[in-house]
């Protein structure tokens, strides 16, 4: 690859770029096969089907065909007719070469050469993507860096079968490519052997066509000079003595083989500019298969410098975290927040370090902080959190490390879901239960009455919260005579919460002695009156009704009484 080859290469829009290749990649295929010896194989391949044999056998056959066909004096008329003699020589040529045997026999001679020339050219082939992976990584380097080009150019070595063992392809006129199980060799030896293919179906027709004129201008020519030694007897045959002698010599074998060789380098030279084609096409697919699969990162390191040194130090085993890092936060920011990420490491730790669990947690929120988060928080719990989907109702800035390291302790996933969802500072307040009367609160209650718990106990002081929270946890059913919210702030406004709370906990109204002492705190300011009514309704109702009974009394005791009326004499 010479240097203007290489800025050619560098500097080509993706068409300019295909042509290179494609010039690259015949030089090179025109260097392999400029040294083959067609000769050479066509007579080795002579010698392994045992060409003189049936040669002579099928000379025999078709001049004896002719004789029985040919009255005694067409016969002598091609003696002295040159055109009879050649009307004869056609028809014992054409029966020769043109036969099933033969045509089988020119075949197979074909098909072993083609198979010689494969191999020379299958070398050739490989040997030409060393400058085709040159002039790619011209092409993507400037472009995308060396990373992108780099793998790439993998790509086409590996396809090309310049890193793998393919296994040898069969060529014959019915099969175009037998492949081993180990995979093909390359989309180039692929074209090239179907082109040999193609050739070993057409050689013997051509073959047969070119040999059967010049054999029948060798015949006509000689008729002359072997007639001389000749006797009238022998001359009852005509001139076929003549064509068979003349078929059956080593001259006329050689310019078969000569026609053969001719044949075949002609039909490789003929599509070298196709498998050169195609060649550059495979890779250009190559490479748009890569695009097309990082479409969003190429563009932005062809835009961005920025991004193309950081794509240059992405390993190949990376990029596809590095597409799906860059789509999330694409679909999310744009590409200001991709440099963004860029710029504070979060790029960096998304596509190097950031675990599978919290890819999982990225695409399911999509949000690659969200994952970056809970990995930081969780750590190795992070496949906990996955499992019982904290993440999914809660973010990772609503805990600490001890605060989600006692969630994820109660190893219950309703529990866990339920106090996942609440508030960061109300899911606080309850982590002063044990883990086992916490779990029990959890499942007992629902997300909105642990919110509403959890509210209760932020006005309480420690003591009576810790109260509430042992006894309702222990029987959750008690929540029910503390959670109306006329009750919360009755409570809340209690000067003695301990007492209020004792209260409203208490199984039923208690003794006489204990209402008393129930309404002694309310009368004294200890609780408030309005939890005396919660919790004594009965009493509450009974004490009206007797003041309102004292009171009509009163009335009925202190109202001074209508004096009485004259009495009303009888006439």
């Amino acid at each position: 690859m010479t240097r203007a080859d290489y800025e050619a290469c560098q500097k080509a829009d993706e068409t300019g770029f295909r042509g290179s290749i494609e010039a690259l990649t015949l030089k090179s295929l025109e260097a392999g096969v400029k040294t083959f010896d067609y000769r050479g194989s066509v007579e080795r391949q002579w010698r392994r089907a045992g060409m003189d044999d049936l040669l002579a056998k099928r000379i025999d056959v078709a001049i004896e065909e002719v004789r029985s066909e040919t009255s005694w004096a067409g016969l002598a008329q091609s003696l002295i007719n040159s055109e009879k003699a050649q009307e004869i020589s056609a028809a014992v040529a054409e029966r020769v070469y043109t036969s099933d045997v033969m045509k089988t026999a020119i075949e197979g001679l074909a098909t072993g050469v083609g198979n010689e020339v494969g191999q020379t050219l299958e070398l050739a082939s490989q040997d030409a993507v060393g400058p085709s992976l040159e002039c790619l990584r011209a092409f993507l380097g400037g472009r995308y860096g060396t990373t992108v080009a780099r793998i790439v150019s993998g790509d086409v070595e590996h396809d090309f079968g310049v890193q793998t063992q393919a296994g040898r392809a069969a060529v014959s006129s019915g099969t175009v490519l037998q492949q081993s199980s180990q995979g093909i060799a390359g989309a180039a030896m692929i074209l090239m052997r179907r082109q040999l293919a193609n050739i070993a179906a057409r050689v013997g027709q051509r073959l047969a066509g070119s040999i059967l004129a010049r054999l029948v201008s060798v015949a006509a020519g000689g008729v002359g000079l072997v007639l001389v030694a000749k006797d009238i007897w022998e001359l009852r045959n005509g001139v076929l003595p003549i064509i068979a002698e003349e078929m059956k010599s080593d001259a006329t074998k050689g310019l078969v083989k000569d026609e053969l060789a001719k044949t075949i380098a002609e039909q490789i030279n003929a599509h070298l500019n196709e498998i050169a084609a195609k060649a550059a096409e495979r890779v250009i697919e190559i490479w748009r298969s890569f695009q097309n699969a990082h479409q969003k990162a190429l563009d932005l390191a062809q835009r961005d410098e920025a991004f193309r040194r950081f794509l240059d130090t992405v390993k190949p085993e990376q990029l596809a975290r590095l597409d799906e890092v860059v789509a999330l936060i694409l679909a999310k920011d744009g590409e200001a927040g991709v440099l963004k990420r860029l710029g504070d490491g979060a790029l960096n730790e998304a596509v190097r370090f950031l675990p599978e669990p919290a890819m999982m947690i990225a695409r399911d929120t999509r949000s690659i902080d969200a994952a970056l988060g809970w990995s930081s928080l969780a750590g190795d719990q992070l496949p906990k959190v996955l499992e019982h989907e904290v993440y999914r109702r809660a973010g990772p800035d609503g805990f600490t490390r001890a605060t989600l390291s006692a969630l994820l302790k109660l190893d219950d996933h309703v529990a866990i879901t339920r106090l996942a969802a609440l508030p960061a500072d109300a899911r606080d307040r309850l982590f002063g239960l044990g883990t086992e009367d916490l779990k029990r609160l959890a499942r007992a209650f629902s997300e909105s009455e642990l919110e509403s718990l959890s509210r209760y106990l932020d006005g309480l002081e420690p003591g009576p919260r810790a109260r509430v929270l042992a006894a309702i946890a222990a029987t959750p059913g008690k929540m029910q005579s503390l959670a109306t919210p006329r009750v919360r702030s009755a409570v809340l406004a209690s000067r003695d919460q301990a007492r209020a709370v004792d209260m409203m906990l208490r199984e039923g109204s208690g003794s006489p002695e204990t209402i008393l002492n129930d309404v002694a705190a309310a009368w004294d300011g200890n609780i408030s009156p309005i939890l005396i009514w919660e919790k004594h309704p009965l009493v509450v109702i009974g004490a009206g009704v007797a003041v309102l009974f004292f009171l009509l009394l009163l009335r009925r005791l202190f109202r001074p009484r209508r004096p009485a009326g004259p009495a009303q004499t009888t006439a």
